[in-house]
């Protein structure tokens, strides 16, 4: 926790939760009647409503960008590194909108929150939702909120391909697309480390086929193993070779089968963490929204044609050890955009740091991400007096 707030912090915040009560439609054939969305906001909107960010979160991430929500908090929001005064997402010039996702377990509709139908947990009944689906529920925030345009739609990993989304699904709001660590689609590798996943959770005997809130139940044991295989490809070898090695705990073998190896007691508390944190049916889901992502399917496979109509600038930044989501898969959208003929930038950060370099601060990463932000805040219009 902190003793003092830094100075480049947005300081303490606090969420807001809008409800909309117009239904909206899904792509598996359902909708939801009504719906409820957890928004944080830094910074503030200028006076035409032209210099907001939405930043989009992966498969864990949620609203809490930045910033504290109380002095006693651990630790502050998940990209606070890149967002603040003076930081890459500078807060004196944007106003950044952060949102839980459809389907998340922070506070928006979803599984561990009550079905207005029966006044339980929507537990296992909560739709699946897909990229468009989060993207349509995030462009009526926007409405929402009076934002016609977004200077950018930025995000990592899963949150890279709602930016790509939504270049492709609202061409017309959005100046920017900036998509960080992020693919087109997955690979069978990646949907079998997913399905790996999905099996712990929903064999777990506390799963009871998702309704495991009425039972007073978390399948715990599943959830942690999900979490445990996820993060292995969230690292790179190279990492953690140079964290862990062969390390070992207690410095000899003792030739039973408990953990040994640092690495081992690593794993074990990060699947032990996220356990008590996370909600399994929220897990469930949005490792399916990643298994369905793929916006080139509507255009015969053809990447090119599915970003035709975008009318952005895009900026795609990969990391070189990360072989969940490739430099080559950056480069698959690079080129399709090339093809298409927009405007795209392209960055390969060396880190030794796997998929999860995209949360870290890597200096050589902010300065490229810093860079891209101060060509987005350049884009801002004028206001209307200073174009006379």
């Amino acid at each position: 926790m902190p003793t003092s707030i830094p100075a480049d912090s947005v300081g303490l915040v606090q969420p807001q939760q809008l409800h909309f009560e117009q239904p909206l439609p899904l792509a598996s054939g359902r909708q939801l009647d009504s719906y409820s969305l957890t928004i944080e906001t830094y910074g503030t909107l200028n006076a035409d409503r032209s210099n907001a960010i939405l930043v989009c979160h992966a498969l864990s991430g949620n609203h809490h960008l930045a910033g504290y929500h109380s002095m006693d908090d651990r630790k502050p929001g998940w990209w606070d590194s890149a967002i603040g005064p003076g930081k890459a997402i500078d807060t004196n010039r944007f106003f950044v909108v952060g949102l839980n996702n459809l389907g998340g377990c922070h506070g928006s509709s979803g599984p561990n929150q009550l079905n207005p139908d029966t006044g339980q947990p929507y537990g296992p009944d909560f739709p699946i939702v897909t990229v468009s689906d989060w993207v349509e529920s995030q462009a009526r925030l926007a409405d929402r909120l009076g934002i016609q345009q977004w200077a950018a739609v930025i995000g990592g990993s899963l949150g890279g391909m709602q930016a790509l989304q939504w270049s492709i699904d609202y061409p017309q709001r959005l100046r920017h697309c900036i998509v960080i660590a992020a693919a087109a689609k997955l690979s069978a590798q990646n949907i079998a480390f997913n399905e790996v996943a999905r099996q712990a959770i929903t064999r777990d005997p506390q799963f009871h086929s998702g309704h495991y809130y009425a039972q007073g139940a978390i399948p715990k044991t599943g959830l942690m193993l999900a979490r445990m295989v996820g993060h292995i490809t969230y690292l790179s070898d190279d990492g953690m070779r140079e964290k862990f090695g062969r390390d070992m705990k207690g410095g000899t073998l003792s030739f039973d089968l408990s953990p040994q190896f640092e690495i081992e007691s690593y794993l074990q508390y990060q699947g032990e963490r996220f356990s008590t944190a996370f909600d399994a049916n929220t897990y469930l889901l949005m490792t399916k929204a990643l298994d369905y992502f793929d916006p080139a399917a509507q255009y015969d496979g053809n990447l090119t044609e599915a970003v035709r109509g975008a009318l952005c600038k895009f900026k795609v930044i990969s990391f070189t050890t990360d072989w969940r989501f490739s430099p080559e898969r950056s480069r698959e959208i690079v080129d399709a955009l090339i093809d298409a003929g927009k405007a795209v930038s392209y960055a390969e950060i060396d880190s030794p740091q796997g998929h999860d370099a995209f949360l870290i601060p890597i200096p050589r990463y902010m300065e490229v991400f810093g860079a891209c932000m101060r060509q987005v805040a350049a884009d801002i219009p004028l206001p209307a007096q200073e174009n006379r």
